[in-house]
């Protein structure tokens, strides 16, 4: 792309300071100040921040003599690994959209995300390949990430034609979670990608140091972003991992004297559970995030305990709307909350009937800020179902799926979401009420409650543990007995199973349909 000779550090800092810039221009500045600086890391390699750029141009350069048009999607598949980082860079230098595919989907659901990005490419490991077949994503150019990028790429110093983004130009396409049908195809623009991290960016360099991070989730994940984007645009350096591993973990956080990370709270847990933990340095470590999961408060003591640096938990959705920071580590009495909505980002708790609630009634809870989703791909429908509009200013919010209530000082506490709410006899039951008393009993380690239908009540609520290592199923009546007690009559669970492991996703949320497959092949609920 291209960086005067004469570009300083501090020329950059000031561009990530402008109220919107180029992604790829940025990265391509940094290259020319610090060209041997390592700037991506994964298992078996590393790229300065020279190399980073010749291959990002190169990548760019043959999609667009291949065809790839402004605003085209680059479907990517595979683990994450450096390659895998290249095509993304690469594909938003080049004007086009980076399309990350979620590798846990089937082979339809992967499918149907292919053609609904719109994509003439997919960059695809070759075990992924293996695993789906040659017949796989039909009429797509297919190119193997872990063996032919390198030879398909332009030749070295090859430069890519300019592209200079406009703010509602997309910028990604990040595909839902959702556990039937094709995800939904959640489109960024290069305004609200720049919006979201050109500031994160811009904090990392004014807090000075070395800036090294560490992703250890997938790089289709919306979470993943906060450890890659802005380390990169701040000119760090961003350890990729593929799958994760609490060892592995450690031993790149000591190594590569880690800063900053973003663990989801089952990577937390583990790292908590792990017997090693404490034999390894985490001292270099000053920022923490977490997201995409509940958090408990007393995980988050924990980790403040025994990890060093700030901890920051982040509440909002892939699709936008409100965003929420708790400073865990500033607000100790505040745990229990995903904290208070940040600088433009505003916060409202609405009843069934869309009327605002009183402070501290739990509602529906609906956001906006800067950082809105440009929508959903091809779905226009589904993208206005997803917004309130408000009657008094014609503002539109983001619908965001949990039910929650704001306390006296702004913090906002999650109750549940608003799918999972439970409705027994006409009374709404809030399953994370439950999961509370259950996981405050010795017995249990962990706990999900689910609705599942009821003749008598409409539903019912069904609870899964995860047992405590010296707890047996014997215990299973004792703790439903005692849980049942502390509970109102409404609330009381009508079964109690135990499981080895939650069902998650790979970013760790908890997948409440598996479990109630699960409930259906226990006793039938009456």
């Amino acid at each position: 792309m291209g960086s005067l000779a004469y570009m300083t550090g501090e020329d950059i800092a000031a561009r990530l300071a402008e109220p919107f810039g180029s992604f790829p221009q940025v990265l391509a500045d940094w290259a020319a100040v610090q060209p041997g600086k390592p700037a991506l890391r994964d298992e078996t390699d590393e790229l300065t921040w020279g190399e980073l750029d010749d291959r990002i141009e190169r990548i760019a350069v043959r999609l667009q003599a291949d065809g790839l048009g402004q605003g085209q999607s680059v479907a990517i598949l595979g683990t994450s690994t450096i390659p895998y980082a290249l095509v993304f860079l690469a594909a938003v230098r080049a004007g086009g959209v980076a399309a990350p595919l979620t590798t846990s989907a089937s082979a339809d659901q992967l499918a149907g995300m292919a053609a609904d990005s719109g994509a003439a490419h997919i960059f695809i490991d070759r075990a992924k390949l293996t695993e789906l077949g040659p017949d796989c994503f039909a009429g797509l150019t297919k190119i193997v990430l872990d063996e032919e990028l390198d030879d398909w790429m332009a030749p070295a110093g090859a430069r890519a034609a300019p592209f200079t983004p406009g703010e509602k130009d997309p910028f990604n396409i990040i595909y839902s979670s959702g556990t039937t049908g094709i995800p939904k195809g959640i489109v960024h623009s290069h305004l609200m990608r720049w919006r979201q991290f050109a500031t994160t960016a811009s904090s990392l360099l004014a807090n000075g140091g070395e800036i090294v991070s560490l992703a250890s989730t997938p790089l289709y994940s919306n979470t993943t972003m906060v450890a890659f984007l802005p380390p990169l645009l701040a000119g760090g350096t961003v350890r990729v991992m593929g799958k994760f591993d609490c060892g592995k973990w450690l031993a790149h956080a000591q190594a590569d004297r880690t800063g900053m990370t973003m663990l989801v709270p089952v990577q937390y847990q583990r790292l908590m559970d792990f017997a090693e933990f404490d034999a390894f340095d985490l001292s270099a470590m000053r920022l923490k995030y977490c997201t995409s999961a509940p958090f408990s408060a007393e995980l988050k003591r924990e980790v403040l305990a025994r990890m060093p640096g700030a901890l920051i938990e982040i509440y909002s959705m892939t699709e936008g709307g409100v965003v929420c920071l708790l400073p865990a580590h500033e607000f100790p009495d505040k745990l229990h909350t995903v904290g208070r909505p940040a600088p433009g980002s505003e916060l409202k708790v609405l009843d069934d009937n869309d009327i605002e609630v009183a402070p501290g009634t739990p509602g529906n809870l609906v956001g906006r800020s800067m950082t809105m989703m440009s929508g959903y791909k091809n779905q226009p429908d589904k993208t206005r179902e997803g917004y309130w509009t408000d009657p008094a200013t014609g503002e539109t919010w983001q619908r965001m799926g949990d039910i929650g209530r704001i306390d006296a000082e702004g913090f906002v506490e999650l109750v549940g979401r608003a799918k999972d709410m439970i409705i027994s006899g006409g009374f709404n039951i809030y399953p994370s009420d439950l999961e509370a008393v259950l996981e405050a009993d010795a017995r249990v380690a962990e706990a999900a409650v689910i609705g599942m239908p009821s003749r008598a009540w409409g539903e019912t609520p069904v609870g899964f543990v995860r047992l405590a290592p010296e707890s047996t199923e014997a215990d299973l009546p004792a703790i439903m007995a005692d849980t049942n007690a502390k509970l109102g009559k409404t609330q009381r669970l009508s079964s109690l199973h135990a499981i080895d492991d939650m069902p998650r996703s790979h970013i760790g949320k908890l997948l409440k349909t598996d479990l109630r497959k699960l409930a259906e092949a226990f006793d039938p609920v009456a």
